[in-house]
């Protein structure tokens, strides 16, 4: 049968798990999923196929071999890396795994989150209305995440947690591409930071997937 991923491009959730994918390919893993685009701007994600897959309406969602789901991006690739082993991006020592699931959530919780506000808050691509106060307050909010990050690539590594592309990268590059689109730019004076944004666009599994 094969697992399907249901996506959009564009949207950081859908593109962190495309950019995961395609890291793993990279790798020479050859997972057995096929990508089904739902088109939000039409309004997919809001009728009943795929309400009966994510009651939510959200994407992306992961439906398995067996006919169930998982409707989080985090969890989608937890499951990959735990079920495809050869080629995984997390290491295997748990020590190194938790420090990086740690990164990760730094990363999404602290960044993505408000950077996707902004973007609703300013040019949202489904059209929500403009909240400037709303925009500011998620500018003050990143400061010290991205500072974080900032220090952390003051020792050389070429990627966040260090000398492999990891979770972290995928979901950062996911939502600053959200900034592009609308033509943002947030990282600030921090050349640490930008020289990991161009090289980690240079990989060709974010060529593959990035379109901004």
């Amino acid at each position: 049968m094969g697992m399907k991923l249901y996506m959009v491009p564009l949207a950081p959730n859908p593109t962190k798990v495309m950019l995961y994918l395609a890291e793993r390919a990279q790798l020479g893993a050859d997972l057995p999923i096929e990508q089904i685009m739902v088109n939000t701007l039409k309004g997919q994600h809001r009728e009943p196929a795929h309400l009966s897959r994510n009651p939510f309406g959200t994407l992306p969602v992961l439906e398995l071999d067996d006919g169930t789901y998982l409707i989080e991006s985090l969890a989608i690739m937890e499951y990959l890396e735990d079920t495809y082993r050869d080629g995984a991006l997390r290491p295997g020592d748990a020590l190194a795994c938790g420090r990086a699931r740690d990164l990760e959530r730094v990363v999404d919780q602290r960044i993505g989150v408000p950077i996707a506000a902004y973007v609703h808050a300013t040019k949202s691509p489904i059209g929500w209305d403009p909240e400037p106060e709303v925009a500011a307050k998620m500018v003050e909010t990143i400061q010290i995440p991205l500072n974080h990050l900032e220090g952390l690539l003051a020792d050389g590594r070429p990627y966040l947690n260090g000398e492999r592309v990891d979770i972290a990268d995928c979901t950062l590059a996911a939502g600053m591409q959200f900034l592009r689109f609308i033509e943002e730019d947030l990282m600030g004076d921090r050349p640490n930071l930008r020289a990991w944004d161009e090289r980690y666009r240079a990989r060709p599994a974010a060529q593959a997937v990035l379109k901004w």
